[in-house]
């Protein structure tokens, strides 16, 4: 059963009868059944093919005005004589099954459904050309065949030579500088039309001019032009990721580079390099002769860069390769130098902790030269003990990523028979960029002169706190006899004033000489035996601290001691202690402060502690001696503390602070002057030795 066909349109004026039907009739079929037509052609190409194709608008192509141009000549043929074959010759449509990468078979084989498709609906609509007509379409269609292989086969062999010579390009260059102008060059050798061509590359977010050939690539080259990604004609090749063709360039508003303008161009065309999403650059190629490149010209074009993109690619893959090589050489050997040149023992374990890399500090304590360690295990290096204890210790720290920081270790050289040397260990893990452990660090530092000198200076302060401790007990009892012949002087009746006078001053400098030697004695105690005996008992410090400013006030006649109390005074404390720690302050406040001013002392209450405060007036301690401070031996280099000093005063009042549980802090600050805080726990019930 044949397809019902709509009425047929009425045919233009002229003559009537069979002979109009078979002038006309070929022509108004075409015209009738032309998407008819091209659809079962479209259907007929794909079941032959059923693998993937081009989509519809590109698989037909050139095909729909094949088709017109058949039903202009089929309308225009007369009488018994053959018409005159349509002057359209399909050869783009070769140009471009060639660039689809079909075979010529391919393409004859689509001008030969073409016909059948044409046939068959002839035959299905009941409409029958005359022989005229037939021989026509049948001439036409062959001839179309003849053109489009002829050209296919010409274009197909002047891509090769091109991309031959692309290839040969490649080959004999040795990085893109060199290979980018000469596959210009052979662009410009093998298109007659080209006048120039470029090519920029992308670098981040800017393409960067690397190549020029023609008209004016000297004076772009010399400016070194870099352009955004998103500027002018460049920009919309990017951001399409298609060619583009523009006409008349001179005048054209996207064409803003002023030299482009006075190199007097017609035509540009642009084509991305791409490898996959990714944007490589853009390739230009210009004329001033032509208006539109051909296609034929296009397409060679495209063939070429998409060629040469790969090349670029790899290209640049390899220079960033020898790049980084370079810089990793250039590394390795900085590391090298610094492993040679320094005097820590350095090495470097792989995950398996196999050495890397070892210098000759380190490789000489394991008793080995540096080239026996390269490659080998540590359980292979170091002895079975050392081994057992390092291994575990290094494999923790690959697991948890945390270094082991100032671990020591003693060595005895090779023979393990020479003087002992101290080693300071650091052992880190070696991280990539990503926080990825690669292997372990080792940093060993040689501490032994340090050790030398701790042990001496140890040496030395055992032989000063012993020397500071004999002469403290034997200076008591010459001390003791020269107070109490004082006394004793003191009540003679007959003495004159002077001497009055004088036995007063032998007095208070043995006074003083005795608390000197208390202190003395109190930092030597201090310092071997690790903190300041205390005797605890239920006491007042408010009776503590009265009857030591009473005592101060007796040798300070002419200066104002002020006492304030506040709340609960009582706590579990050494009486002496506390006694010392007022008199040491109170000495402090009258040296120090101003002689018309009070030293004022004060005790309250401050929940589980009491604070005991002693402020005087005058000069603010400067901020260089705040921080030495409390430390023993430290005198104020000017003024009367510097002579009645031994540096102990404050040292000793921290050290009985301490031992009870408490601290002291100063503060001193211009108009208000200097003021000493000692906090005490009040203590517990002490509990009797057993």
């Amino acid at each position: 059963m044949r397809d019902q066909e709509p009425p047929q349109p009425p045919g233009p004026p002229g003559p009537s009868g069979p002979e109009r039907e078979e002038h006309y009739r070929l022509a108004d079929f075409l015209r009738r059944y032309r998407e008819d037509i091209l659809s079962d052609w479209e259907r007929a190409l794909r079941t032959r093919h059923p693998e993937s194709l081009p989509d519809a608008c590109l698989l037909r192509d050139h095909m729909p005005e094949f088709l017109d141009r058949l039903a202009d000549a089929a309308e225009q043929a007369q009488g018994e004589q053959p018409p005159r074959v349509p002057d359209f010759i399909p050869g783009e449509h070769g140009l471009q099954r060639l660039e689809l990468g079909f075979e010529p078979g391919e393409v004859a084989l689509e001008y030969g459904l073409l016909r059948h498709c044409i046939l068959r609906r002839m035959e299905r609509s009941g409409h029958w050309p005359g022989l005229v007509e037939l021989e026509l379409l049948d001439e036409t269609i062959d001839q179309g065949i003849i053109s489009a292989i002829t050209y296919y086969a010409h274009m197909r062999e002047r891509m090769l030579q091109a991309l031959e010579r692309v290839s040969q390009a490649a080959l004999e260059s040795e990085d893109l500088d060199t290979f980018l102008p000469r596959l210009l060059k052979v662009l410009m050798e093998t298109a007659v039309a080209v006048d120039g061509a470029s090519i920029l590359l992308r670098e981040g977010e800017r393409l960067r001019l690397r190549a020029a050939v023609g008209l004016g690539a000297k004076q772009a080259l010399a400016q070194g032009v870099s352009i955004p990604l998103d500027q002018g004609l460049t920009g919309k090749v990017v951001a399409e990721r298609q060619p583009r063709s523009v006409r008349s360039v001179a005048t054209h508003p996207q064409m803003s580079y002023e030299p482009l303008r006075e190199l007097g161009l017609r035509a540009v065309y642009s084509v991305p390099l791409q490898q996959g999403e990714l944007l490589v650059g853009v390739a230009h190629m210009a004329s001033r002769t032509v208006f539109d490149f051909s296609e034929s010209d296009k397409l060679l074009f495209r063939a070429m860069v998409t060629r040469a993109t790969g090349f670029i690619v790899q290209a640049e893959l390899a220079e960033r390769e020898r790049l980084i090589r370079a810089e990793a050489q250039h590394s390795l050997a900085q590391l090298d130098t610094l492993l040679k040149a320094s005097p820590v023992g350095i090495a470097f374990l792989d995950q398996e902790l196999r050495y890397l890399r070892i210098n000759e500090t380190l490789a000489d304590i394991h008793g080995h030269p540096v080239e026996f360690h390269r490659g080998k295990h540590v359980r292979d290096v170091v002895p079975g003990w050392v081994a057992e204890l390092y291994v575990p210790l290094f494999r923790r720290i690959l697991e948890t990523g945390q270094p082991v920081s100032n671990h020591e270790f003693i060595s005895h050289g090779r023979d393990c028979k020479g003087p002992p040397r101290y080693w300071l260990g650091n052992y880190y893990p070696v991280r990539a960029e990503s926080g990825e452990v690669l292997g372990l660090g080792c940093v060993v530092v040689d501490i032994t002169p340090q050790k030398e000198v701790e042990a001496e200076l140890r040496r030395s302060a055992e032989l000063r706190e012993q020397l500071i401790g004999v002469l403290g007990h034997d200076l008591r009892n010459p001390l003791n006899a020269i107070s109490a012949s004082a006394f004793l002087l003191q009540r003679t009746e007959d003495l004159s004033e002077g001497a009055v006078r004088a036995v007063e001053r032998i007095r208070k400098s043995a006074a003083r000489m005795a608390r000197m030697l208390n202190d003395i004695l109190d930092f030597a105690r201090s310092s071997v035996g690790g903190g300041l005996p205390v005797l605890r008992e239920w006491v007042n410090l408010h009776d503590i601290a009265r009857g030591a400013l009473e005592e101060l006030q007796v040798t300070h006649p002419g200066r104002r001691l002020e006492l304030e109390v506040q709340g609960d005074g009582w706590g579990w404390w050494d009486a002496d202690r506390l006694a010392q720690v007022v008199g040491n302050l109170l000495s402090n406040a009258l040296h120090h402060g101003r002689p018309d001013t009070p030293v004022r002392v004060e005790v309250r209450e401050a929940g589980s502690e009491v604070l005991l405060s002693v402020h005087n007036e005058g000069a603010p301690i400067p901020d260089e001696l705040l921080a030495t401070l409390f430390q023993p031996f430290r005198r104020g280099t000017t003024g009367k503390a510097a002579t009645r000093s031994v540096g102990l005063g404050l040292y000793i009042v921290r050290q009985v602070a301490r031992a009870h549980g408490g601290e002291v802090e100063v503060r001193s600050l211009a108009g208000e002057g200097t003021t000493f805080t000692v906090h005490l726990p009040r203590g517990t019930v002490p509990v009797p030795p057993v």
